[in-house]
């Protein structure tokens, strides 16, 4: 993950090409007046229509893991904290200034020799995410330290020169793939102690003959990773903003088609190429550049229409921007099951994904506060998950009391704010042809009153549908009711609306 060290303005606009930036994820998107010719736009159509692809609507709940050599320090050193001028936990090997340990990039980069995680259980921990609900995963091969959990031929520093020396990426995939979660791959192109990595755009020849070094040993690491895990879906990629990166769009354009064709249904988010002119994420034109925004890291959209119809997903820690192994939570907030509970169904009820991030210490073993949330979100989507998996955004009314989502002909309304008179007021357009004809909470098979209360506003649009909760049902959490749509029973008045 992209560390935050920048003015919130940036800080809203992540992913955007060399401190650049833009309301992209602030606002509805704006594109441009006039279409200008791009010639390393999109490759895929927007919305693809496959099976992977309709798959990946449909995941509702996913799990990212963040794992490496960052697990060890576990964002601290000698302790000394991120809170107290060490970086981030996977960024922690950027520390520098007064307060970092002597020689500390040298002990970091030789921390693989104590990485050797004899708690891991690639089946443990699949298993708890198919009990939260996860349907989907994404795994981090090798982050910005470089450091390879899988056994590549074309670095030595990898898992093999560790105490440990098994294929972790391949536990991790058959696991999971054995619980009917499907994996996604996170791989960070930016290395920091590879000395062919540039930051800035390769300008000498000798500077273009290391950097193209590192283009060939990138593609040859991707190659090799869908020849070794053909079960995976897609690539989540990290690391792509320096200029190095930006100016090899021919590179990358033609890297992106031959990933596709290697492997047929790939899913590749918006966050690995930019056009020719440095747009990423999206073109010059505004259009997609990927099957999917991945631009929604630690913040979510607050309207429909900010999303212009494109799929995407959000990424979300627990502690604030705590995404590797982080020892102590104390002091910090870390977002509630409510917290998620709540993202989630807004995710969902806007057509994208939630994906909630683990950061597992160096033994394997997960954050006993993750393990909580887990647990609890589990237990809640057992009971309600039918609102969660397959479902989708529903064309109705912001309502204040939660989120919709819907299935065909059934209706579905998170409920996070109850009402004190227990009456959950449904606005439907007047001209619907589907309104709420039955209801039910889910868990709870009585069925509830649902009474149509044509309130009769000046100018307004819209009928009401009143769902009577009964007075004796408890709940400590949000709960769901469930809603079968049929024609309504009766015509909407047809009053007279004052003139003005």
């Amino acid at each position: 993950m992209k560390v935050l060290k920048y003015s919130m303005l940036t800080l809203l606009g992540m992913g955007l090409a060399s401190g650049q930036v833009s309301a992209q994820w602030t606002g509805p998107k704006q594109k441009p007046a006039e279409r200008k010719e791009v010639k390393y736009g999109p490759i895929t159509p927007k919305n693809r229509t496959d099976a992977n692809m309709e798959a990946f609507r449909n995941y509702g709940l996913g799990q990212f893991i963040h794992w490496g050599l960052y697990a060890i320090p576990g964002n601290e050193w000698e302790g000394v904290s991120a809170r107290k001028g060490a970086a981030a936990s996977e960024w922690i090997r950027t520390w520098s200034g007064p307060n970092a340990p002597k020689n500390w990039k040298e002990t970091y980069d030789n921390l693989y020799k104590q990485f050797d995680p004899k708690s891991f259980d690639a089946k443990a921990w699949a298993k708890q995410a198919k009990d939260m609900g996860a349907k989907y995963m994404i795994f981090t091969t090798k982050h910005h330290d470089g450091f390879a959990l899988w056994p590549t031929q074309y670095s030595d520093y990898d898992i093999m020169a560790s105490p440990y020396k098994k294929d972790i990426v391949k536990e991790v995939v058959d696991a999971y793939t054995a619980e009917g979660i499907d994996v996604y791959l996170y791989f960070s192109v930016l290395e920091w102690n590879n000395p062919d990595y540039l930051t800035k755009a390769p300008v000498t020849a000798e500077e273009k003959a290391k950097y193209n070094k590192f283009l060939q040993y990138t593609k040859n690491q991707l190659m090799e990773l869908l020849t070794n895990y053909p079960q995976i879906k897609g690539f989540w990629f990290d690391g792509t903003w320096d200029q190095s990166w930006v100016q090899s769009y021919d590179f990358t354009y033609n890297l992106e088609k031959e990933l596709r064709e290697k492997h047929p249904g790939l899913i590749i988010g918006s966050r690995f190429r930019n056009d020719e002119f440095g747009k990423r994420h999206f073109d010059s034109n505004g259009d997609i550049l990927g099957d999917y925004e991945q631009g929604w890291e630690r913040k979510l959209p607050q309207a429909y229409e900010w999303l212009d119809g494109n799929d995407w997903d959000a990424v979300m820690t627990i502690p604030p921007n705590g995404w590797g192994y982080m020892k102590d939570w104390s002091g910090l907030y870390t977002k509630t099951t409510d917290d998620l509970l709540d993202m989630l169904m807004q995710s969902v009820s806007l057509n994208g994904n939630f994906v909630l991030n683990f950061g597992p210490d160096g033994q394997g073993k997960m954050h006993p506060g993750e393990d909580k949330i887990a647990k609890e979100l589990g237990a809640w989507m057992k009971v309600n998950g039918e609102a969660v998996h397959g479902a989708r955004h529903a064309d109705l009314p912001v309502s204040k009391l939660g989120y919709y989502t819907e299935k065909g002909n059934t209706l579905y309304l998170s409920v996070f704010n109850r009402p004190v008179n227990n009456i959950a007021r449904i606005a439907v357009p007047k001209k619907s042809n589907r309104v709420p004809v039955s209801a039910q909470i889910l868990g709870n098979k009585a069925q509830l009153k649902v009474v149509h209360s044509d309130i009769g506003l000046d100018l307004d649009k819209n009928t009401y549908y009143d769902v009577i909760i009964p007075k004796g049902y408890k709940s400590h959490r949000a709960f769901v009711i469930k809603m079968e749509l049929g024609e309504p029973r009766k015509a909407t008045d047809n009053l007279m609306d004052a003139k003005m």
